[in-house]
């Protein structure tokens, strides 16, 4: 991995001479990572759309072909659609776009890893970071973590006909990825043919706000032959659908950037700014009564303004059953000294007693190289 992320970051560099920054690079990848991948995958696209036809074109005919390709991606009806809508070539140069096919026609992506584009994605968001001193964060949980909270939630679509899963933070799919990844370890990818089309069709749901990291998501789970449901908008200050799901999974992003007014929801029971604040009384509203979440939060939620009448409603509606102290620099190197804490509940029943499990004291701070975080981290507590 590290020597793909490398490769393309290399390239990166050669761009930016030609005008493309990073977060443009970054795009133009991954349009075109989607297109090889598949094509591995033997996924079928428009006529000349597809990678075997746009690796054949030469010269200032592969530019053009690329911009044709892009539009008419653009235009399909459906999830390809969502992930093409609106997008633009950046390449000034035919030379560039011909360098970057050759580098990405060199690995078999499909065989790397299951997450391997946001993995790629990541791996260069955090150069892009270190670069333009932009947190690259607010997209991404450590995968580790996730795979805990997944694992201990089960989220499994066979329970019932209708079975949903959402994520309303849901950057480049993590944890709607991990889910699905989770259950084929369950079940072998056995499933019969309506069960395999409900699940593919209607039961992973997300919401995103920044219009990149949502058409990772998209891609990511339609290379794995899911297609999800994922709006573009702000999970806060939007008023909800009447969709109500039976598993949330989330990590909402962390800080005080645009929190600069309360919502105007009649759902919120606690009118507050607090970005944390108002993710959880959301979970809250679009959970089923029975639903169950796993939220990543910081230390700071818990101890907040306000945070106590936010925690008095959840604790009478939901049981806040346990809280899970993560270690330090669990965010590492994207928040180095934010600590953070997933607290899991069920709705529909009042909390009695809480289990609150430190994985925190006397473990050394994580580290992205020397001390990373591992799965060795969370198994007692599982």
């Amino acid at each position: 991995m590290t020597d793909v992320v490398g490769k393309l970051w290399g390239f990166c560099h050669v761009l930016r001479h030609d005008g493309v920054d990073y977060g443009d690079y970054i795009e133009q990848l991954t349009y075109l990572l989607f297109i090889k991948m598949a094509d591995e995958r033997g996924i079928e696209l428009p006529a000349g759309t597809n990678w075997q036809y746009l690796r054949k074109q030469s010269g200032t005919d592969r530019l053009d072909e690329y911009v044709e390709a892009l539009r008419t991606l653009g235009k399909q009806p459906g999830i390809l659609g969502d992930i093409y809508a609106g997008a633009q070539n950046r390449f000034g140069t035919p030379v560039n776009l011909y360098k970057l096919v050759g580098l990405i026609d060199e690995t078999d992506w499909t065989s790397l890893e299951v997450d391997i584009k946001a993995a790629a994605f990541e791996g260069l968001l955090e150069k892009a970071a270190a670069e333009g001193k932009k947190g690259a964060g607010q997209y991404f949980t450590p995968r580790v973590l996730i795979q805990t909270m997944v694992r201990c939630l089960k989220p499994d679509p066979r329970a019932s006909r209708d079975f949903t899963i959402d994520d309303p933070a849901c950057g480049t799919g993590g944890f709607l990825v991990a889910a699905y990844e989770w259950l084929k370890g369950q079940s072998g990818g056995a499933f019969d043919r309506d069960v395999a089309r409900r699940i593919r069709q209607k039961t992973y749901y997300g919401q995103e706000l920044v219009p990149r990291p949502r058409r990772l998501a998209l891609m990511n789970l339609y290379l794995h032959q899911v297609e999800p449901h994922i709006a573009l908008g702000d999970s806060i200050y939007e008023t909800p659908t009447s969709q109500r799901f039976d598993v949330v999974l989330t990590n909402p992003p962390f800080g005080t950037k645009g929190a600069n007014q309360a919502p105007d929801r009649d759902d919120f029971v606690i009118a507050t700014s607090n970005k944390q604040l108002n993710f959880i009384q959301h979970v809250m509203t679009i959970l089923k009564p029975g639903g169950r979440a796993a939220v990543v939060v910081p230390d700071n939620v818990l101890f907040a303004s306000q945070a106590g009448e936010v925690f008095e409603v959840l604790m009478e509606d939901c049981d806040l059953h346990t809280v899970l102290r993560c270690p330090r620099g669990t965010f590492s190197p994207y928040t180095e000294g934010t600590k953070t804490n997933v607290i899991f509940f069920t709705k529909g029943r009042t909390t009695e007693r809480t289990w609150i499990y430190d994985a925190r004291a006397n473990i050394p701070k994580i580290t992205k190289k020397d001390r990373p975080l591992s799965s060795k981290h969370f198994e007692e507590f599982e």
